[in-house]
């Protein structure tokens, strides 16, 4: 029997800890000025994660961790026929899963369907922490679905899934928060992970700047696949956060994000 409670705690203070402390840097280091009222995004942005917390939970109750726990139980999965040492399968598994989840990204912008439920996350007129978590829950069912059988095709140890889903959550808010890192710490960084000015030319609205920077966690995939654009062409400063064709204060409402994708 799975005992969830240690895996939970880890999380729920891995994602406390990481809020608290880029919630504190982009107070005392903006990057950017915000154009909309912080407090409707944050409204919004946080009643999404609450939401799809819940969803999670009652939809998947096992989850992905369930998942390779079951899978190392039957011995099903690549690394549960093989005789690898620990720390090698752990350390390979994290690797796999974040390559996993930038092809899943790459996938969100060139498949209509799934565009039309990402396309909330792009929507958010501001980018900061709390962009981070503002996923459909339509996205979020379908991204656990291909989440689960990547563990389960990989046999990835259960604990490197815990691990990797800490590192997945506590990266995708510093990657969207507005603080400003120094030039140098951002070079050194975005050598082998995602930094904030790295993921922000993601959310620019020019199509060229959205179609690049996919990465979450390791920066090695954008570089290896040809979707790396080191800055932005209007600088960090000048370029504009969002889509195009949704400039109202509509995305900063809760509602406008659950309908949205399906409304033409």
């Amino acid at each position: 029997m799975h005992d969830a409670y240690p895996e939970m705690m880890l999380r729920i203070g891995a994602f406390v800890s990481v809020f608290a402390v880029m919630a504190v840097m982009e107070v005392l280091m903006p990057r950017r000025p915000l154009t909309r009222s912080k407090a409707r995004r944050w409204l919004t942005n946080l009643g999404i994660v609450v939401l799809n917390t819940v969803l999670l939970r009652i939809a998947f109750p096992l989850l992905a961790v369930g998942i390779a726990i079951m899978a190392q139980m039957r011995g099903w999965g690549l690394f549960n026929i093989t005789d690898e040492p620990m720390w090698l399968e752990f350390a390979l598994a994290i690797v796999a899963l974040d390559l996993a989840i930038y092809l899943q990204h790459v996938a969100a912008h060139k498949i209509p369907l799934l565009w039309w439920l990402h396309q909330v996350h792009h929507a958010d007129p501001d980018i900061d922490l709390t962009t981070g978590a503002r996923f459909h829950p339509l996205e979020i069912i379908l991204s656990m679905f291909y989440k689960m059988a990547v563990v389960l095709a990989l046999g990835a140890p259960p604990w490197a899934v815990v691990v990797f889903e800490v590192i997945l959550n506590a990266l995708a808010m510093f990657n969207h928060a507005n603080f400003a890192l120094p030039a140098r710490a951002d070079a050194l960084l975005r050598r082998l992970f995602v930094t904030p000015d790295f993921h922000r030319v993601h959310h620019s609205v020019i199509q060229r700047e959205t179609d690049s920077n996919y990465g979450f966690n390791l920066s090695i995939w954008d570089r290896l696949f040809g979707t790396y654009i080191a800055q932005p062409a209007k600088g960090h400063q000048g370029m504009e956060i969002g889509l195009e064709e949704y400039r109202d204060k509509a995305p900063t409402t809760l509602l406008w994000c659950l309908k949205q994708p399906f409304v033409k």
